[in-house]
């Protein structure tokens, strides 16, 4: 029988620090990564030493860099393990140090995430299997082609897809972290630069340069620091999987997000209908009501009406993206699993300030990796 991390000793987030999410610039990596670790400790009161173990996730950095980025903290000797896992690096960063955590291997963790933008190539073009469409198809065209696919299945139109940027850009300009920060309307969003059918510019992720860090504990490693779970916010589950064929191939990202959040909850004990916070992977605007009806937060077709209503809103029924999301926080990558879980952690403390979700207690974070895996965590309040 496989143990989930309910059945090993609890996990909390303890720290969470960022450096903003933003364009290419001068800034070095190092920069930008340690003003994140730094913010982070002294959010859980903790001094460097404290930390046993460290999960560093980039996508786009070359090799081994957290190495020479810690060692500017102090060479205590910890291991330091690189995660790359396409835009679920974080996410995959974040449950293999909580998995340390539980099992007893260490006390403290730390989970940094740090990108900044360079050439990459994609493995399916040396992985000899290959599709009709490999040299046809980027990411935009696809999430275009899944937006006329929902709006023909749903009656959706194009419009009303457009308004999960309206809801994200408003709650982007309300973070001093995101890379974009105004609000924009529905016609500033559909009057943008067009980029694949139907999306224009600001209905897709940026991808720019940021770090985001949090740092993990059992209750035994705070006890041994002096310190206790006041501000602590508990890891109920975590949940993995990758793609596998499905009945409909068009939405695998969907019906692999389905699979992976039904285990999360699951495992946490959580229903759908008790979240109050979800941050999701919504790098383009028809992700966020494919994968919100995937998750079960309404039936399937019910997202654009829901979203209409506000259901989705920060003081709704469920604050989806209160960071702003990938379209509006930024997505540069490595750390957006690990900023997911910063901004969750925000809100179960009461901490989000304008954007606060009213009593949040249970959040989901969720990322895809080029729809080749799925992270879902769920945390919650004590």
């Amino acid at each position: 029988m496989n143990l989930a991390l309910k059945d090993l000793r609890p996990v909390y987030v303890v720290g969470i620090g960022f450096h903003r999410y933003q364009f290419n610039s001068e800034t070095p990596y190092v920069d930008l990564g340690l003003t994140a670790v730094r913010a982070a400790l002294a959010d859980a009161g903790l001094p460097w030493p404290a930390i046993q173990s460290a999960y560093f996730a980039k996508a786009l950095l070359p090799m081994a860099p957290g190495r020479a980025m810690l060692r500017h903290l102090g060479a205590t000797g910890i291991p330091i393990v690189h995660v790359e896992n396409a835009s679920a690096s974080g996410s995959a960063a974040f449950r293999h140090a909580c998995m340390e955590v539980a099992s007893g291997l260490a006390g403290i963790s730390l989970v940094v995430g740090v990108d900044k933008p360079m050439p990459v190539g994609r493995a399916e073009s040396l992985a000899r299997i290959g599709s009709l469409a490999d040299d046809a198809i980027a990411p935009f065209t696809h999430f275009a082609l899944l937006a006329d696919a929902y709006a023909s299945r749903t009656g959706a139109t194009a419009e009303d897809i457009a308004l999960v940027a309206v809801k994200n850009h408003r709650n982007g300009s309300k973070n001093p972290f995101a890379q974009h920060q105004k609000e924009r309307s529905l016609d500033e969003i559909l009057g943008g630069k067009k980029i694949a059918g139907g999306f224009t510019s600001l209905q897709c992720t940026p991808v720019g340069e940021g770090a985001a860090a949090v740092i993990v504990a059992s209750e035994e490693g705070l006890r041994h620091q002096g310190l206790d779970l006041g501000r602590a916010v508990r890891v109920l589950s975590s949940a993995g999987r990758s793609q596998r064929v499905y009945e409909d191939a068009t939405r695998y990202d969907a019906m692999l997000t389905q699979e992976t959040a039904a285990i999360a909850l699951r495992e946490a004990q959580v229903a759908a209908a008790d979240l109050d916070v979800v941050e999701l992977h919504d790098a383009f605007t028809v992700e966020e009501v494919e994968y919100v009806e995937a998750m079960g937060l309404c039936p399937d077709g019910q997202a654009v009406p829901l979203l209409k209503e506000g259901a989705f809103d920060i003081g709704g029924r469920c604050a989806v993206s209160a960071s702003g999301g990938l379209i509006s926080m930024g997505h540069p990558i490595g750390p957006t699993g690990v900023g997911q879980i910063g901004e969750i952690t925000r809100q179960l403390r009461g901490e989000a300030g304008a954007r606060q979700q009213p009593g949040a207690r249970t959040a989901l974070a969720h990322m895809v990796g080029v729809g080749a895996v799925c992270y879902v965590h769920v945390l919650q309040r004590p």
